[in-house]
């Protein structure tokens, strides 16, 4: 008897028509949170992970925790020298590190976050207006899982995007009541990348400038994530297991929680430090380094809590018609160190990346030699 409910049960699921009609509300997970769901959607469910999930009761000698770099002292030759050491270990050994003393001051962070919070808490008619998917024309776009009909799965995230360099979304053009936030904010992030990719560029052996000089910084985009209290998140997520496809990314994150990163075959919380900023290497970084430096898969847990909030800053250039190739530096590469990965535009990267999904494959299996 179970076994035939569960037949029909199949049978009676259309996923494409619930994944449009939740679309088409274009209120996002929020609005069915608002609605006053207890139940979440079955286009929510996602199948149990392989991985298991270090606490941190389970840590011992700090084997299993994120490092933190102290940017402060980058001025004093010695200390900068030990900040190039760890941002190369912590870029080598786990793809991921958080930042503190980066020089973006506390109160430019939280307005930032109160921005986002604002955007997604006011009014679902005006946020409708911003509400679009696949029309790159707009310079921000607002919606619920960008892959959400090619995903396995859907997030229980609502999230909006839009660019800040090297064109700047003009201000006309982004909601009134988180505009002033994104431009300080994005300001203060595109001066924290040059000194970013100064010390990575140091850690590979390269002179200070070089990831600058071939345009590793020069594009961002930025994306305001809003995760809401999930009234069952074991069975979902609030994004699913991926690696960022940029060169790298800067995370803003509150104090909830709920990123992990993959590391060792385990997943380990990356817990939130006030003041902090977390950088993660993304796919580019790995293919020019040559598999040097690690894009490492990361995921969100859904969770009873929430709110919770995290601005993304992607370090890419995919949105401009730029035909340079990118292929792993030749100054690293040598007779034992051959080429891994074939060269490929940002652009052609990026849409393959988009367009494959948040699906946890690996996109550089798709350049690799």
């Amino acid at each position: 008897m179970v076994a035939n409910t569960k037949d029909i049960a199949a049978t009676t699921y259309d996923r494409k028509s619930e994944l449009q009609a939740f679309d088409d509300t274009k209120e996002g997970v929020k609005g069915l949170v608002d609605a006053g769901i207890t139940e979440i959607p079955r286009i929510f469910h996602h199948p149990p992970d392989q991985y298991n999930i270090i606490n941190t009761s389970d840590i011992e000698e700090n084997q299993f925790t994120i490092p933190v770099v102290d940017l402060g002292g980058l001025s004093d030759p010695a200390k900068q020298k030990e900040i190039v050491a760890r941002v190369g270990e912590a870029s080598e050994t786990w793809g991921f590190f958080q930042i503190i003393n980066h020089g973006i001051p506390v109160p430019v962070l939280e307005e930032m976050k109160n921005g986002v919070l604002r955007f997604y808490e006011q009014d679902s008619e005006v946020k409708k207006q911003f509400y679009c998917r696949d029309d790159f024309s707009k310079p921000w776009q607002y919606n619920s899982n960008f892959d959400l009909y090619s995903a396995p799965s859907t997030n229980w995230r609502d999230t909006f995007m839009c660019y800040m360099a090297p064109t700047p979304t003009k201000p006309e053009d982004m909601p009134e009541v988180c505009r002033d936030e994104m431009a300080e904010y994005s300001k203060e992030v595109m001066k924290l990348g040059k000194i970013l990719f100064e010390l990575l560029s140091e850690a590979l052996g390269l002179e200070p400038s070089h990831l600058n000089d071939i345009d590793c910084g020069e594009g961002l985009l930025v994306l305001g994530h809003y995760y809401p209290a999930c009234s069952q998140p074991e069975l979902t997520m609030g994004t699913s297991k991926h690696a960022d496809g940029g060169f790298l990314t800067v995370l803003l994150q509150d104090h909830i929680g709920g990123l992990q990163v993959l590391h060792q075959n385990k997943w380990i919380h990356v817990p939130p430090v006030t003041g902090a900023l977390v950088v993660n290497i993304g796919d580019l970084l790995q293919l020019i380094s040559n598999d040097r430096f690690r894009s490492v898969e990361h995921r969100v847990l859904a969770n009873h809590r929430g709110p919770r909030i995290s601005v993304a800053s992607f370090f890419c250039t995919g949105m401009l018609p730029s035909t340079k190739l990118y292929g792993p530096i030749k100054d690293l590469l040598s007779e034992d160190n051959p080429p891994k990965y074939r060269e490929t535009t940002v652009r052609d990267y990026v849409a393959y990346h988009s367009q494959k999904g948040l699906d946890g494959k690996s996109s550089l299996s798709h350049v690799k030699l």
